[in-house]
């Protein structure tokens, strides 16, 4: 029980170690006395031995002494009636008087080490507060750990093996595997329910000695101080928060690994594994693959060749309803790194009618598994709230009294947890000696191969992990964002103006100019046409200018993110950069108030008939006949569906009318001959043209609906109304002088010209006005958006997983870890010799 002081040398003072410098140790070996003088000194032991033996004769019954040494009759009397006892009640007694022997020496062990707990604990905490110079250095348990952290996150693709021991803590659900770790950690730091499974995910905890007893996450700076009842509690939330977050929809069991560090005084260094409990069936509420999952979650464990299996056995239940044993002699068949565990044994032992079955259950006789040691624990009377020291005067207490001992069924080494908490202990540092070297020439070959397939592979770039690349397209990303701010006014207002006009022109034409332009008069034409616009600029125009400006963001914002540039193009960003688009373009919202003053100045833009000059004028009327030409044009291409192909085209082409074509082109040639009757014809059929025209088709054999006489006129009509229109605007090409003095005493009326430049310098003025907006708030209000994306991105892992993928980037990660793991073990292993 003596503690290692090796790594406390530097208490003792220096000139200690510098005494064989100060004084001649040659000389004073040579001013002793020799052997032969020494043994002259020594008493004569023969002749000690012979006053012995004349002693013991005069002491032996019969002898002239005899009547000397006898006390009274009585004392005579005693002596021959314990003569008479039998062999088995001095067999009973030596036996109580050697487990009082070794209980008393156990008492005064526990006090040494209550005392050397308690001069340790002030050690640790003067190394703490810096009392000496020399730097301390990273405990050799804490260096493991970190290794064991890498390889828990290392995703192998590469089929590299993790054989580093671990103690994998494994057993059938509520059959006590939390409260034996928790009596080995000295704290209750796991979350407990009544017969519900409560461990969801595998939970490494690292065990070492510090000054204070604190539990922290490998993920958190908090410490949680584990004598404090609220500190405890809110562990043992945050561990139940952790385990139900790392479980998966539709899950109830996870892979992840939850890492935890308990330091403390007294604490034994290692790291053990709590894993799920195994079980025998499926219960409500769990998933249906929840055994199978348990099952590859402990084989996986249990399968490193190096790992030590603290296998747990309910001892108050029959071993024979045990599922465990079985998967834990698959895994280990020999038994050479397992240790069997029994525990609630004092409710084993009221409840069993033979004792002999605890012996057999220890002794591994009742099923096929072999172990390195047998241990039994109490973890407590099944008590919640109990404290861990009254666990361990109850465990003392019970072992104390109980046949289990007396008998000698069990050994006084194979009893309580902090004995099993030290040969756990001893083991793991045994196995961790005699592999990690091997382990570390593994990981070392691992890294050859991986570093020479990146330079066959990848000769000219460099070795960027996920991280690494995506702070390099994070940069490129920013860097596209802000070429948004250089694209010049101009190409912004001919963007806006060209898709905006595409998107309203439907609308102007069908709704305002060719309801106006079939009026009677001009008058007639100037209200209509003001009515319709300002009922327009009310309700939609504002909504579809924004709209509009948006889709173009979006537009210039694609096309720089997708853009490739050249040879420095990296397609390995093309996903990630779209996510970011993508995300981007759905968080951002344009300024709600931009469409009421947008409102404004489009209603005093339309408002505005005033043609200043010749040049705008003509400019006007090009922006119409584009308009109107593009319409004819669309007119003519549905009149050629309805009509079938022309003379020429059926002969080039060789093909024909269908019926309905035919008789869609006999109607067509009847309307026009209407239209020639009447140029000045209104818009509309009247029932009794229709009914005319149905006759005169009926006349050649042609029989046809009035629906689809009206119809065809509907196109055929607004092709001649858009040839006309065409025309009305090459006369107004010398217009403008009429338009001046406000067609006064002139029959050439231009109001449909002013329309169109109405229209045109609406959208210009719309067009610079959203210019505006685009580059003093919505660019920047964009690339606020897209770092906050990149920001979110930046903090979740597995979105980085997804987006940035390949064999260049699983490489360069697997390469990262595989070095790091190296290193550390390197590192780690320089330190365990160092310690030796």
């Amino acid at each position: 029980m003596i503690p290692d002081l090796e790594d406390y040398k530097w208490i003792v003072p220096d000139f200690i170690w510098e005494l064989d410098e100060l004084v001649d140790i040659e000389k004073l070996l040579k001013a002793l006395p020799d052997a032969d003088d020494l043994a002259k000194l020594m008493p004569d032991f023969e002749k000690i031995g012979e006053s012995l033996a004349s002693l013991k004769g005069f002491l032996s019954p019969g002898s002239p002494g005899e009547t000397a040494f006898r006390a009274t009759d009585q004392g005579y009397d005693n002596d021959k009636q314990f003569k008479k006892v039998s062999d088995k009640e001095k067999i009973d007694q030596l036996q109580e008087e050697l487990l009082r022997t070794q209980l008393k020496y156990q008492r005064m062990l526990e006090r040494l080490e209550k005392e050397n707990k308690e001069l340790r604990k002030l050690v640790l905490q003067r190394d703490e507060k810096g009392i000496h110079q020399r730097k301390l250095k990273k405990s050799l348990i804490d260096m493991y750990s970190e290794v064991l952290d890498i390889l828990s996150d290392y995703d192998a693709s590469y089929n590299t093996q993790d054989h580093l021991p671990r103690v994998v803590v494994v057993g059938d659900q509520s059959a006590g595997k939390t409260s034996v770790l928790e009596m080995i950690a000295q704290a209750r730091i796991f979350p407990r329910g009544s017969g519900e499974m409560m461990t969801r995910s595998p939970v490494k905890v690292t065990l070492s000695e510090g000054p204070h007893h604190v539990a922290l996450f490998k993920d958190s700076s908090r410490e949680f101080d584990l004598t404090k009842e609220e500190d405890l509690a809110a562990l043992r939330n945050e561990i139940e928060i952790r385990m139900r977050n790392s479980v998966k929809e539709g899950c109830t069991v996870s892979t992840e690994t939850i890492s935890l560090s308990v330091k403390g005084p007294g604490l034994q260094r290692m790291v053990l594994v709590d894993l799920p409990g195994v079980i025998s069936t499926v219960t409500s509420g769990m998933a249906p693959d929840t055994k199978e999952t348990i099952f590859s979650i402990s084989k996986a464990y249990m399968q490193n060749p190096n790992a030590i299996i603290l296998c747990i056995q309910d001892g108050s239940v029959d071993a024979e309803r045990s599922i465990v044993t079985d998967l834990v002699s698959q895994m280990d068949p020999q038994g050479k790194r397992t240790i069997f565990v029994l525990t609630k044994v004092d409710l084993a032992e009221k409840n069993v009618a033979s004792p002999n079955r605890i012996q057999q259950i220890i002794e591994g006789k009742l099923f096929p598994m072999k172990a390195l040691g047998y241990f039994a624990v109490v973890t407590g009377k099944g008590n919640s709230s109990e404290s861990i020291e009254s666990i361990k005067e109850y465990e003392e207490e019970f072992f104390q009294n109980s046949k289990l001992l007396k008998t000698s069924m069990l050994k006084a080494h194979q009893v309580t947890t902090k004995n099993l908490s030290l040969a756990v202990s001893d083991c793991f540092w045994k196995m961790v000696r005699e592999s990690v070297e091997q382990q570390a020439d593994a990981f070392k070959a691992t890294r050859f191969n991986l570093e020479t397939e990146w330079k066959n592979n990848y000769p000219r770039l460099r070795e960027l992990d996920r991280n690494e690349l995506f702070e390099k397209a994070k940069n490129e990303i920013l860097d596209e964002v802000i070429s948004l701010t250089q694209v010049t006014p101009k190409h912004w207002e001919e963007m806006l103006e060209k898709t905006l006009w595409e998107r309203v022109s439907t609308h102007v034409i069908e709704n305002i100019y060719l309801p106006a332009a079939q009026t009677a008069n001009s008058g007639t034409f100037n209200t209509t046409v003001d009515i319709k616009l300002k009922q327009w600029t009310d309700k939609q125009l504002p909504n579809k200018a924004v709209e509009v400006a948006w889709e173009t963001l979006q537009e210039e914002f694609s096309r720089f993110m997708t853009e490739k540039k050249g040879k420095e193009h990296d397609d390995i960003f093309d996903k990630l950069k779209q996510a970011v688009k993508e995300e981007t373009i759905k968080r951002h919202k344009w300024n709600e108030r931009a469409e009421d003053s947008l409102r404004v100045i489009q209603h005093n833009a339309l408002e505005d008939r005033s043609i200043s000059d010749k040049q705008q004028w003509d400019a006007a009327i090009h922006f119409m006949e584009e308009t109107l030409q593009s319409r004819l044009k669309d007119t003519e291409s549905v009149i050629e569906d309805m009509v079938g192909p022309d003379w020429k085209k059926r002969w080039l082409h060789w093909v024909g009318r269908t019926k309905e074509q035919n008789i869609r082109n006999e109607t067509k040639n009847e309307l026009e001959k209407l239209i020639k009757c009447n140029e000045d014809h209104p818009a509309y059929l009247a029932n009794d043209e229709v009914t005319t025209v149905r006759k005169n088709l009926e006349a050649r054999g042609v029989a046809v609906d009035p629906c689809l006489i009206k119809d065809t006129w509907h196109q055929i009509y607004r092709r001649y109304f858009l040839k006309s229109a065409l025309n009305h605007c090459n006369l107004c090409r010398r217009g403008f002088y009429y338009y001046q003095r406000h067609f006064v005493d002139s029959e050439l009326e231009c109001n449909d010209i002013v329309l169109f430049w109405r229209i045109q310098r609406m959208l210009a003025i719309t067009a610079n006005t959203l210019r505006q907006q685009l580059t003093n708030t919505e660019v920047r209000r964009l690339e606020k958006n897209v770092k906050e994306v990149l920001e979110d991105f930046a903090e979740d892992n597995e979105k980085k997983v997804m987006l940035l993928t390949g064999k260049r980037v699983q490489l360069a990660e697997d390469l990262k870890k595989v070095r790091e793991i190296q290193e550390k073990l390197e590192a780690f292993i320089e330190a365990l010799h160092q310690e030796k």
